[in-house]
């Protein structure tokens, strides 16, 4: 169920329409899109307001830029989407201003429009009132289908909509509806894999995951803290010293009995002395820890115990690789997660652009339920936190007025 409005409630007719995407995609060094994942995925929304005749009016942000970043104008994005929605899309080098005004007088139905990087204005991350009403004065409706900025209370994503009718795109109706089945009423039984390295990401999820999953599975670098936590040696695997209170917490929460779920740690690792492709490796269990090695892959016992364990649900969840699979020494445990996701039987949802980017790697990624654009907004949504850019949409009781 999704109780704000959508692009659907709303007649875009001839209106100006201001669509907030995530096409913050990777580019190749001659600055060609390697990564259209996030433009697919918004296309449905696009082509749907071209062919009711709206004049589509899209923005968005790309990469981290301090002010102005040549390197980082959207160029290349209005070149692809053109190529896929089999028309023209003009691009203008700037983002707000007359300049942008003029030219969307003069828009006809059905054309596309695409502005200037939205974060070559600092005012965007500071979600600034009067740029915020800039962006707003050049449409009629907004629309947001950047599901992977929703986290963010920035100018295009809450900003917006104090000044103009907001609605949900497609993208993110369907993002939210599929994760919320997830929290709410998946078929269990319901299994999450967690890994990466970014523990603090992750805690929250867990929490909130102790009293909704069945098992839950843990590997990558974040797997150390609870390990150390727990009393064990890791060598010199990455711990995050400052988490090993919540992550004791967590255990004990466990250990009473005062969760849904049981909490599963890595039996044994592939070690290395650093991340290299020449290194030497060797496998090890988690009582034997090299003390100067680091756990750079779960090992093979954890491996068959994860596959036939994930086998039995009904749901699986996972965010992170469990070691680093970009090298292919390291890279057997992610695999694994990925084929067993691929053809298990039941639901599939994957988060996070790391785990994404694995199942690309291994030929798997359409093979997945469902895969979210936005690894944050992601992880945010399921640690139970409202996130900003779909809370500023209309309410579905509410009516539009335009």
């Amino acid at each position: 169920m999704f109780f704000k409005k959508t692009l659907r409630d709303v007649d875009v007719r001839g209106k100006r329409v201001l669509v907030r995407v995530d096409f913050n995609v990777s580019l190749t060094e001659d600055r060609n899109v390697l990564d259209d994942t996030r433009i697919l995925a918004s296309l449905p929304t696009i082509r749907h307001l071209i062919s009711q005749g709206a004049k589509t009016i899209i923005i968005t942000h790309l990469g981290r830029p301090k002010n102005y970043d040549a390197h980082l104008r959207v160029d290349p994005l209005a070149e692809a989407l053109s190529r896929y929605i089999a028309r023209p899309v003009r691009k203008l080098d700037r983002t707000v201003g007359e300049e942008v005004k003029k030219v969307i007088e003069i828009m006809k139905p059905g054309d596309v429009l695409m502005l200037e990087n939205l974060r070559f204005h600092e005012e965007e991350k500071r979600n600034d009132p009067q740029f915020a009403r800039e962006l707003a004065s050049l449409a009629d409706i907004f629309v947001n289908d950047a599901f992977g900025t929703a986290h963010r209370a920035h100018a295009s994503t809450v900003g917006v909509p104090k000044y103009l009718p907001a609605v949900a795109g497609f993208l993110l109706e369907t993002e939210v509806v599929h994760l919320t089945k997830l929290l709410e009423t998946p078929e269990r039984p319901f299994y999450a894999v967690l890994g990466g390295n970014k523990i603090a990401d992750k805690l929250g999820v867990i929490s909130n995951f102790l009293n909704r999953v069945d098992e839950l599975f843990l590997g990558g670098g974040m797997c150390f803290t609870f390990l150390k936590a727990r009393g064990l040696n890791v060598g010199k695997s990455i711990v995050w010293d400052e988490y090993l209170e919540e992550a004791k917490r967590i255990m004990k929460e466990i250990e009473k009995g005062n969760s849904r779920c049981s909490l599963h740690l890595p039996l044994d690792f592939v070690l290395a002395p650093e991340i290299s492709e020449v290194a030497e490796s060797k496998v090890t269990t988690v009582e034997n820890f090299y003390d100067d090695w680091m756990g750079l892959d779960i090992g093979p016992m954890t491996q068959k115990f994860y596959r036939d364990s994930l086998q039995e649900a009904k749901t699986i969840f996972w965010n992170g690789p469990m070691g680093v699979f970009e090298i292919e020494k390291f890279a057997a445990g992610t695999k694994m997660i990925c084929e067993t996701m691929a053809y298990s039987r039941g639901t599939t949802i994957v988060g996070g652009g790391d785990s994404d980017a694995a199942l690309r790697r291994f030929g798997y990624s359409g093979l997945i339920t469902f895969v979210s654009t936005g690894g944050g907004a992601c992880l945010k949504f399921l640690e139970g936190e409202p996130l900003p850019g779909v809370e500023s949409l209309l309410d579905a009781t509410e009516v539009v007025k335009v």
